[in-house]
């Protein structure tokens, strides 16, 4: 069992960065597949980073390649999303997931959820 709990979020004019963080608690923290999802207002939760357990292995959705930057610290149990050249359109409520089994962008595949935190990127 592992439950998350995100901090870092706010509101930060286009162009801007935050860093979102992802605290995790659980002794298996490190064997998970770790993902950051986000939602819109109206729209469907989307992938937006994941990361293997060793750190070795990242994915990115394609509108946010170049932008954001997801590490993970396992000794510290923390996942983070570097954010830089945000865009209004990245606005939306941000999630961290993770997951034993599964390393997709699928959303409904993941086990655990965080409650979320809003980013808000005004133009």
């Amino acid at each position: 069992q592992v439950q998350l709990v995100e901090s870092g979020g706010g509101l930060v004019q286009a162009g801007g960065s935050l860093r979102l963080s992802c605290a995790a608690s659980g002794r298996t923290f490190s064997m998970y597949f770790m993902g950051w999802f986000r939602q819109a207002p109206g729209k469907e939760r989307e992938f937006v980073a994941g990361i293997s357990w060793t750190g070795r292995r990242t994915s990115y959705a394609d509108s946010v390649k170049g932008r954001f930057t997801i590490s993970r610290d396992n000794a510290k149990n923390m996942v983070y999303l570097q954010m830089d050249s945000l865009k209004s359109e990245d606005t939306a409520i941000y999630y961290c997931a993770g997951d034993s089994q599964y390393s997709g962008s699928y959303y409904a595949e993941y086990d655990f959820w965080g409650q979320g935190t809003q980013v808000t990127v005004s133009s």
